[in-house]
């Protein structure tokens, strides 16, 4: 059996000598686990297709109920991200979230599009890379069934929260005044612009969820509560994350 289908590489493990182990996100067959025969020989034809980050096109066949790369047409690779370590590693991350938020066989048009849409970002615009982490984690956080309500405090009612924060363990925007009345867990502030910036993430088209600007410390917030809104509704860290923040530690730059 043969298919043929657009795919991101969203990870890659040497096997064997010259093989790799690939992991996919698919348009029409959500995630899939490949396998690589030979990729990683002297001017194999399908190694360029076979690169962590890769967007193209993948002739598969099923042998013994495991897919085989066949043929890759690579059509983004990203340059820009690859030539930037703090890129990479954000991509990357992004990456094994889409992983982890997807499933084997289950179409994931939506993730799919937003992890390609941010990674495009990363490699084109001129954006500020927390402004893209935070998008990515909030958007996909939100198809992935845990979107924050953000229609106003879930206390009183009122629709521009005075002081809001939003509560990490049920999702919910509360003022600071009435924050004890959700009851126990973490609740993380954000600045009534975050605020603003958070809604147009979750609620307008997903073209347009990068379109926002925001000032240092609303989106320093805004990074904040997002990553430890996705850290803590998953149960679960992710090592590409751990490594993309040790390079802004002074430990990572060297200090």
């Amino acid at each position: 059996m043969h298919m043929t289908t657009k795919a991101l590489v969203l990870r890659e493990v040497n096997y064997k000598e010259s093989d790799k182990i690939l992991t996919v996100l698919t348009e029409r067959e959500g995630r899939m686990t490949l396998s690589a025969r030979g990729c990683r020989r002297k001017n194999s034809p399908i190694a360029a297709g076979c690169q962590l980050l890769c967007w193209g096109e993948f002739t598969l066949y099923e042998y013994q109920g495991r897919w085989s790369v066949k043929e890759t047409a690579a059509e983004r690779l990203f340059e820009g991200v690859r030539a930037d370590l703090d890129k990479l590693a954000l991509a990357s991350y992004m990456a094994e979230a889409a992983e982890t938020l997807s499933e084997e066989g289950q179409p994931e048009p939506e993730l799919l599009a937003l992890t390609l849409n941010c990674i495009h970002a990363l490699d084109k615009l001129d954006l500020p890379l927390a402004q893209v982490k935070a998008a990515f984690e909030w958007r996909c956080m939100s198809l992935a069934g845990y979107e924050p309500q953000l229609e106003g405090c879930a206390v009183c009612g009122r629709e521009e929260p005075e002081e809001p924060r939003i509560h990490l363990g049920e999702g919910l925007l509360c003022c600071a005044a009435c924050r004890e009345k959700l009851g126990e867990g973490v609740s993380m502030p954000l600045t009534p612009a975050a605020l603003a910036a958070l809604r147009h993430i979750v609620w307008s088209d997903r073209k347009r969820i990068l379109s926002f600007r925001l000032e240092t410390e609303g989106l320093r917030l805004l990074g904040d509560a997002s990553e430890a809104y996705l850290l803590t509704r998953l149960e679960r860290g992710f090592r590409t994350l751990d490594f993309y923040k040790s390079l802004s530690s002074p430990a990572g730059k060297g200090n």
